[in-house]
């Protein structure tokens, strides 16, 4: 019960204790002795009150909490006798004048304060109007919108293609803008809206062994149209254990998982852990569902790349059909797993160096399988100790050769965190592009460091090296680079 509620009953009390009292003691020499005392400030100054004692706690918070106790002269509080409706009254008093002053105390605080209180009023009655106007203007209580810009300037020397195209250093954008949903708080609905306006040459174009990581060149010749590149739902199952995917825009990618430690961003080769007959990023029509976060990690997923199409469908091999299946192990700070990937006639094998340029699609009458193996490594604190990734792939074509043939292609990779400053990185990787059969096999360079302006801001420059490039006159050897800005927002 309150203090001041207590007080309120303390008339009731007088009256109960009123015959009993009068009884003991009908003098008024206790009361005075009593209200005559100064009010004690602990209660080990009464030598008859124990902390064996039943009400032993109430009168320690009336003295401390209150200050409104007073005891005899004698130091004694006589708890073991029953209270007269005057020694009461004294000590209803005594509180009553405590209650005063601090009434009195908090008058003058707020007197002296008047001016801060007012100006904290106006900025409280200012924030609820805001609050109410964002709650009425606001686009979604359910969607986030994240967003990434890149900006590229970049380009490879002595870059001609067998059709006699030259390139330049160019400077170009890419932009991807996603709105997360969330309509449970652990499921995700997103879709994404992206426009960007690379050329096929030399980083746009998948097949290319030079195909960059933050560049595309499917919104159009020009570029600089948006189009929307994602569209899928996810939600957690089986005891929050497994994620279930499922969308009419979804890449494969996205519904297993890379086993790799090096995250340049920059060549898209690195990016899939050396092994893109496997890790293609198949984007289409799909569903996969994927178990484990940590410990054993497992999944598969399906991928029709023209399953939007009804002349093709979402099953017919036709359709540029990926299944892709992965089983490994995630630990705190290493991981390695198996992946498996099967396709059919319209899919490819990323950065696919190819004989006379040739993209690595299948063409009708083909089907493929790839296999990769991945693992990586890193040091529980930043320091001179890289992180290890490494990964090796080999695919298979079976049916017609005019085309994608069988190939092999490795990665080894290496990252250093926190270099020179905390928050910036530095790596090199090299690896071999997957090349068709009995051609000269061509080697991957690639050396970065990721200076960190601020959470949001990075850039990144980069020297890149691909040699015996099969799409290029004379399937030269070239040095490029790069400096990659990217923005998060």
């Amino acid at each position: 019960m309150k203090f001041f509620k207590q007080l309120m009953l303390a008339p009731v009390a007088l009256g109960i204790v009123a015959p009993s009292a009068f009884a003991h003691d009908h003098s008024m020499d206790g009361v005075n002795q009593y209200a005559s005392s100064e009010q004690v400030t602990s209660i080990t100054q009464f030598s008859d009150v124990q902390p064996t004692d039943w009400a032993y706690q109430a009168l320690n918070n009336l003295v401390e909490r209150y200050g409104c106790v007073a005891g005899y002269p004698n130091g004694t509080f006589r708890g073991d006798r029953a209270m007269t409706r005057y020694e009461a009254a004294a000590l209803l008093n005594a509180c009553l004048d405590r209650v005063t002053e601090v009434t009195d105390e908090l008058k003058r605080l707020t007197n002296e304060f008047a001016q801060e209180l007012a100006v904290l009023r106006g900025r409280v009655d200012k924030l609820e109007a805001q609050v109410t106007t964002l709650e009425a203007q606001q686009f979604s209580t359910t969607t986030k919108l994240r967003g990434e810009a890149n900006f590229v300037l970049g380009g490879v020397d002595n870059y001609q293609s067998k059709e006699g195209d030259i390139t330049h250093t160019a400077f170009n954008y890419d932009l991807r803008l996603n709105l997360d949903t969330s309509f449970t708080g652990s499921d995700l609905l997103r879709t994404r809206l992206r426009s960007s306006n690379f050329s096929s040459n030399p980083f746009g174009s998948s097949s290319s062994i030079f195909k960059l990581d933050k560049a595309d060149n499917t919104t159009g010749e020009n570029g600089n149209n948006v189009v929307i590149d994602r569209l899928y739902y996810q939600f957690p199952a089986f005891n929050n254990k497994a994620t279930i995917t499922a969308g009419a825009l979804v890449r494969n990618t996205e519904m297993s998982w890379i086993p790799s430690a090096y995250e340049s961003k920059i060549l898209d080769f690195f990016q899939v852990a050396g092994a893109p007959g496997v890790y293609n990023k198949a984007t289409g029509s799909g569903f996969g569902i994927q178990y484990g976060k940590k410990g054993l990690v497992a999944g598969v997923n399906y991928v029709a790349q023209n399953g939007a199409d009804s002349s093709t469908g979402e099953f017919d091999k036709s359709g540029a059909l990926n299944t892709l299946a992965q089983i490994g192990y995630r630990g705190n700070n290493w991981g390695a797993a198996f992946g498996y990937r099967y396709g059919t006639e319209g899919t490819r094998v990323r950065t696919y160096n190819g004989l006379n340029g040739a993209s690595g699609s299948l063409v009708p009458g083909q089907t493929s399988n790839g296999y990769a193996i991945n693992a990586y490594w890193q040091p529980t604190q930043s320091g001179w100790i890289p992180s290890i990734s490494a990964g090796y792939g080999w695919n298979t074509v079976s049916g017609t050769q005019s085309a994608a043939t069988n190939s092999q292609s490795w990665m080894a990779g290496l990252t250093w965190n926190d270099v020179f400053v905390d928050g910036n990185s530095a790596g090199v990787a090299i690896g071999q592009a997957p090349t068709g059969e009995d051609l000269e096999k061509s080697t991957l360079l690639e050396i970065f460091y990721k200076y960190q302006v601020s959470d949001n801001i990075s850039v990144t420059p980069a020297i890149i090296y691909g040699s015996d490039n099969q799409r290029l006159a004379g399937n030269s050897s070239n040095w490029g680079g790069v400096i990659q800005t990217t923005f998060k927002f």
